[in-house]
């Protein structure tokens, strides 16, 4: 039709008889203002498509960072969306990448069927232990992250971890319960070393008594079975958005940031099982969940323990006065921090005494004293040194006591 359109506009010119485009149109059902465009030279559309893209200027870029250990097409993507405004979308950054085949190789992956939780039932945690990124100067952060999954809604939270420890766990958790504004009826993981008592395989008494103050119910994963708790180890691949911003940052906090960022992209994903958002189905699910514990029983677990090496004396210094624990631990290091204006004290996790916090300068547990005396004394009978013990006790709580004069008046003594 257009070959003959052309043919016709061609003797037309020859023989110079000016078209008639309306009539042309309707002879070849098209508008008459096509017939024209033809007629001054328009030879129809390109049956080519454009061979570039805006992708293909960062195609050395993307193949570097999908070559990456660990690297994921969508982490990949969110990482050059942040960094380029006109990326695009996920579906052509996909095609860019199948086309180029700079897809990372699959690992095998075992199947498991399925299982649901009711809503606020469950929150499933877990570490990536040992995660390593370098920032822009070549410095290697290792780090841990603690993961955590809100089991209906797989409203995931990610925080950063220098340790895994005990008090890392229980302040992981906690900060997890404040994000998610509310606490599940039970939190499940496996045996880490941590809270797990590697002799009978129950949870320490400590973490039980976490959980009781936080008002859940601490349960295991079957052993070898992952897939007990399926929907936080899910939150390994989410882990790997950290890939591409290797030497991409600079400090410590920085990274922090980074991973909080992860968190908020990752529950604003559509996710493939419920088909919606994290964060809009959370928004139903948090109206099932226990309230939080009040804010001193919180603050509690989120104060930060203290080292100390214990000297001679066996005494620990805490805001200007001492506090005893045994002799044995002389020249050892002990953790403390102050809960519910007492202090803690601990060794290797486990706890040696409670003290209450006074104001009175010396504070010997009268059994601590006693052990010193004994040690320093071996030629005195025991109740030679528990009467030494007592009267010098009595005397370190007179001094204390008058340290202001309440009962000495320097004045009228002179």
């Amino acid at each position: 039709m257009i070959q003959n359109l052309n043919q016709e506009l061609m003797i037309m010119d020859t023989y110079d008889v000016e078209p008639n485009y309306a009539e042309l149109g309707r002879k070849y059902q098209m508008d008459y203002r096509t017939v024209k465009k033809y007629h001054k030279g328009y030879s129809g559309k390109s049956t080519k498509r454009r061979s570039t893209s805006i992708l293909d200027n960062h195609y050395d870029d993307i193949k570097l960072k999908l070559e990456l250990p660990g690297a994921k097409v969508k982490s990949t993507y969110h990482f050059f969306k942040k960094k380029y405004d006109n990326i695009g979308k996920y579906g052509n950054f996909l095609r860019f990448v199948n086309k180029h085949d700079l897809k990372p190789k699959k690992t095998n992956i075992k199947c498991h069927p399925r299982f649901e939780t009711p809503l606020g039932k469950q929150l499933q945690f877990d570490w990536k232990e040992d995660v390593k990124i370098t920032n822009k100067k070549g410095v290697t952060f290792k780090f841990n992250v603690f993961t955590a999954v809100l089991c209906t809604s797989r409203l995931h939270i990610f925080i950063y971890s220098k340790f895994r420890t005990r008090e890392d766990v229980e302040r992981s958790l906690l900060k997890v319960f404040e994000y998610i504004c509310g606490v599940p009826e039970e939190v499940l993981t496996d045996s880490m070393t941590s809270i797990v008592n590697s002799h009978n395989k129950r949870f320490v008494s400590e973490f039980i008594q976490f959980c009781k103050d936080m008002g859940c119910i601490p349960k295991k994963c079957k052993i070898k079975s992952p897939e007990t708790k399926g929907k936080d180890e899910s939150s390994n691949r989410f882990i790997n958005w950290l890939v591409p911003y290797n030497n991409e940052f600079e400090t410590e906090e920085e990274l922090i940031n980074i991973l909080s960022e992860i968190t908020r992209d990752v529950n604003q994903e559509i996710n493939d099982t419920t088909g919606v958002a994290p964060i809009m189905l959370y928004q139903k699910e948090k109206e099932y969940l226990k309230p939080l514990p009040n804010k001193r029983v919180r603050d509690s677990y989120l104060n930060d323990s203290k080292q100390i090496l214990i000297e001679e004396d066996f005494l620990v210094y805490y805001r200007g006065s001492r506090y005893s624990v045994p002799p044995k631990f002389i020249n050892k290091k002990i953790t403390y921090k102050e809960i519910d204006n007492k202090l803690h004290l601990y060794y290797n996790n486990n706890l040696i005494i409670i003290h209450e916090i006074k104001k009175q300068k010396i504070n010997y547990d009268p059994s601590h004293y006693i052990e010193g005396l004994k040690e320093t004394m071996p030629y005195k009978s025991d109740d030679d040194i528990e009467k030494i013990a007592l009267e010098n006790l009595k005397l370190f709580d007179y001094i204390g006591s008058n340290e202001k004069g309440e009962k000495i008046n320097n004045d009228k003594q002179i």
